[in-house]
């Protein structure tokens, strides 16, 4: 099935309504950027997506080998350096740090952060990507 997004783009900076269809957030750019900073930026959010499916990763793996009841919070520090080569092509470096609180072992620790860096969109970003080229939008986006 596939995940759709609808965005409206605001007059003031760069504020965009996104939603899903169930939730909506507000996007932005920072003042830096002309945007008002009301918002996530474009960047913070697929930095988000990963940081969300890692942490989750490591509570569904707990869940999964019983150790749920031991886990108490799950958190992780991601950082994103994006470079730009001489020829316009863009290297982006994550670095990830986590931390699982709770009466788990090291090396039960070491397995879940493990996981982790298997989870989906991980696997996602680092697979291959089609993005089509945009078209015009021709018929009216429906308002919930």
């Amino acid at each position: 099935m596939a995940t759709n997004i609808n965005i409206t783009n605001l007059p003031t900076g760069y504020q965009s309504i996104i939603t899903n269809g169930r939730h909506a957030i507000l996007g932005d750019e920072p003042i830096k950027s002309k945007g008002t900073d009301l918002g996530f930026s474009p960047t913070d959010f697929i930095l988000s997506g990963l940081a969300m499916c890692k942490v989750a990763t490591v509570r569904f793996i707990a869940r999964k080998h019983k150790l749920d009841h031991l886990i108490r919070d799950v958190k992780a520090d991601l950082s994103m350096q994006v470079a730009r080569a001489k020829d316009g092509k863009l290297t982006t470096t994550v670095t990830v740090a986590m931390l699982i609180e709770g009466d788990v072992t090291e090396e039960q620790k070491a397995k879940m952060i493990k996981e982790a860096d298997a989870c989906y969109v991980h696997r996602m970003i680092e697979g291959d990507w089609n993005i089509q080229s945009a078209v015009e939008l021709t018929t009216p986006i429906a308002e919930d």
